[in-house]
């Protein structure tokens, strides 16, 4: 049995021992014999009295080790406090709202801007509140601005919509237009942060900056009409006046801007109506009726006269809106011509009508396309390209028939200078489509000689009205290049280097370098200073006020575009006061090449190897078709002529003549076309070599084509082309 329980404490076990150890020491000191009992005591409190300081010594490393752990306790609790009130603390610096829902979407801690924008909830918040009961304090909020259409409790489904997703960011509209931006993200234990951030300045920066673009667009638009010379007015879908320009007040004398924006209808034909005389069976009643309409009006076109000289060409047309554009174009001059030329030569009095005419109301087309730029650039095409290939082709006629050198040659640059219109409206109606990321580059051998001379015909008298020297060195080189788009680059190039260079010379020439050509155009105007050398490529850029009137500014900007989406590296040196270089760099094509510009060839490799043959053509056109049908004629071939689908067919089945070849326009009216009118031809009259011809460009069309065997001839009709066509038919080759 032992004398020390076990179970005590080491304190209570040493004083116990210290007890037991003295009773022994008393009991020996007592007793005067030295037997054997008591020397064993003494012993024993010896040894117990050694157990005791042993016991004694544990406990005090005990307590020791007790103290130092507690110290480090207590530190360690004032270090996680600290650290707790840093993380307070800087939370509440921060400028955004801030709040920490736990994994079971109760709130653990927010700051003071938390929902400080929304009185009415930030006094509720408290620690443990719910997600879902936050969201429907916030739908009921009256500082909330609950979207037209939607209920409080619609907004609370969006709200938790967002929740469930781990990281989403979305605006909040408060009431006196006030924004907040909302961040949530999920922590990696499943918990929800939020920020709340105002950004109502931003909000408010970005409408003002939508406003001012909107307004610069205006001007924009202001400033195309106004240098249009027609006159044009825009009627919003309830017929009333929303924009002119300053042609139109001249012609129809109207009053102030403050007295004539809303004008109904009505009321300005009553000012169109004085001392003028409707032509071609239009009334102004027939044109009130049009304007009366709301939707599904067709397009018209009708004459008037003013006075005793003055015609005046109109042109109306109905917008997407249900809003329609009116242009007036003053003909006076070119009625005038035309009756003065009567008696010219019908072929080419007939092409410098269609020409004039249809020019005129290509702008028209423009104005009308404002609202919608793909709509514009299919008119323009459509509109443009016709007169243009009839105008081509009766020269081409012409050419034929005339014998004296310098009549050809006269002939000759008129036919370039429409080959370079037609140029420019293809190149046009391409470079329209760089901003959409549109825009198809056709990349092969190019010669620069062609393009070259004919810049150097159209250009030098420019030049040469200023008093410039313009020199374009010729170059036998071939590059890798779209021919219209590099056509369109060199001549704004050097149109800018004549309109900004007042005394001194031109000089565009190619230096080759390796496997690549650099086209320079260098001038000695005035020099663009360093930190407007990329201004100049951006659109609507002047740097020259006295030339603001000349064009809109898009010249570099259509340049640089084109450049970039041909790949050629397009560079710019200048000093100022002594001039400037603009380089175009090019790869050098290796492989055969040929006339890519297309300008005029002689057609007497043709021969007439049509002679005897019969043609359908199908144009409803007059002026187109008659120089089609004229050019054909005149190489021995007969043309049957109709203007429609049905007038074909019914040709067709009236003579009972199956014809040699067919000439289809594509679009035949708004029903019908001409890949439709081939089908029903070819089921009843068999197999027929075919061209389609029409001025779209689409690649649905170029489809169509390939699908159905059929050529594809772009307006304005190449006198070439048509030619070549006939021949690769009549030897069994591929269309």
């Amino acid at each position: 049995m032992s004398l020390i329980n076990p179970n005590d404490s080491i304190e209570r076990q040493n004083e116990k021992l210290l007890q037991i150890a003295q009773s022994l020491m008393r009991r020996v000191e007592q007793k005067n014999d030295q037997s054997g009992l008591a020397y064993q005591q003494f012993e024993r409190a010896a040894l117990l009295e050694t157990q005791v300081r042993q016991r004694t010594r544990e406990l005090e490393k005990t307590l020791d080790l007790l103290r130092e752990t507690n110290a480090r306790l207590e530190q360690a609790n004032v270090e996680t406090e600290q650290t707790r009130s840093n993380i307070a603390e800087a939370i509440e610096t921060i400028d955004e709202g801030f709040a920490l829902f736990d994994p079971n979407e109760r709130l653990v801690h927010f700051n003071s801007r938390f929902c400080s924008d929304i009185g009415d909830v930030a006094d509720q918040l408290k620690e443990g509140l719910l997600f879902s009961d936050y969201v429907t304090m916030i739908s009921h909020s009256r500082f909330l601005a609950v979207p037209a259409g939607q209920t409080p409790e619609d907004w609370a489904r969006m709200r938790l919509s967002h929740h469930s997703q781990d990281h989403v960011v979305f605006n909040v509209s408060l009431v006196w237009n006030r924004w907040l931006q909302i961040s949530e993200h999920r922590t990696a234990h499943g918990g929800t942060v939020i920020l709340q951030t105002d950004v109502t300045d931003m909000m408010l920066s970005e409408r003002e900056e939508r406003d001012k673009m909107l307004g610069q667009q205006t001007e924009i638009l202001q400033a195309t009409l106004d240098h249009l010379n027609q006159g044009v007015c825009i009627f919003n879908n309830q017929g009333q006046l929303v924009g002119w320009n300053k042609i139109m007040n001249r012609m129809l004398a109207l009053p102030p801007e403050r007295g004539v924006l809303g004008l109904p209808f009505s009321t300005l034909l009553l000012t169109l109506e004085k001392e003028t005389v409707f032509h071609g069976g239009f009334s102004a009643e027939k044109l009130l009726r049009w304007t009366q309409r709301r939707a599904h009006r067709r397009p018209i076109a009708f004459e008037v006269t003013r006075g005793a000289t003055r015609t005046l060409s109109i042109f109306a047309q109905e917008m997407p809106d249900r809003g329609f554009v009116i242009s007036i174009t003053d003909v006076s001059a070119e009625r005038n011509a035309t009756r003065a030329l009567s008696q010219i030569n019908e072929t080419l009095e007939q092409g410098v009508i269609a020409r004039t005419e249809e020019l005129g109301e290509a702008l028209a087309d423009a104005v009308r396309a404002n609202a919608s730029k793909s709509r514009f650039v299919a008119a323009a095409s459509h509109d443009l390209l016709q007169p243009l290939s009839a105008a081509k082709l009766f020269m081409s006629s012409l050419s034929d028939r005339l014998d004296e050198p310098d009549a050809r040659l006269v002939l000759s640059k008129a036919e370039n200078a429409l080959l370079g219109m037609e140029n420019i409206i293809g190149a046009l109606l391409d470079i329209s489509k760089l901003d959409a990321g549109e825009a198809a580059f056709d990349k092969s051998a190019v010669s620069l000689s062609p393009i070259l001379a004919l810049l150097r015909d159209e250009l030098t008298p420019m030049a040469q009205d200023k008093g410039l020297h313009l020199t374009i060195i010729d170059s036998g080189l071939s590059i890798l290049s779209d021919v219209g788009y590099l056509r369109r680059i060199l001549q704004n190039l050097i149109t800018n280097a004549i309109k900004y260079t007042q005394t001194g010379r031109i000089v565009v020439g190619v230096r080759r370098t390796g496997s690549t050509a650099r086209i320079e155009v260098w001038d000695t105007g005035p020099g663009i200073a360093m930190e407007h050398r990329e201004t100049i490529f951006q659109e609507f850029a002047r740097l020259d006020q006295l030339n603001s009137s000349d064009g809109l500014g898009l010249g570099l900007a259509i340049v640089e575009r084109a450049a970039k989406g041909l790949g050629h590296d397009l560079t710019l040196q200048s000093e100022v006061g002594k001039g400037s270089c603009f380089g175009l760099t090019v790869k050098i094509a290796t492989g055969p090449h040929g006339n890519r510009l297309g300008l005029p060839k002689s057609s007497a490799k043709w021969g007439n190897a049509i002679e005897g043959m019969v043609v359908l053509l199908v144009e409803n056109d007059l002026r187109l078709a008659n120089a089609i049908s004229l050019m054909i004629e005149t190489h021995g071939a007969e043309v049957l002529l109709a203007h429609n689908a049905t007038e074909a067919k019914n040709l067709l089945a009236e003579i009972q003549l199956v014809p040699d070849f067919m000439l289809l326009d594509y679009q035949l009216g708004p029903d019908a076309s001409g890949i439709q009118l081939y089908r029903d031809l070819i089921d009843t009259y068999g197999r027929i070599p075919t061209a389609m011809i029409s001025a779209d460009r689409s690649e649905e069309l170029h489809r169509a084509c390939h699908t159905n065997k059929l050529q594809l001839l772009s307006k304005p009709i190449d006198k070439e082309k048509l030619l070549e066509f006939f021949t690769n038919a009549l030897q069994g080759q591929n269309i």
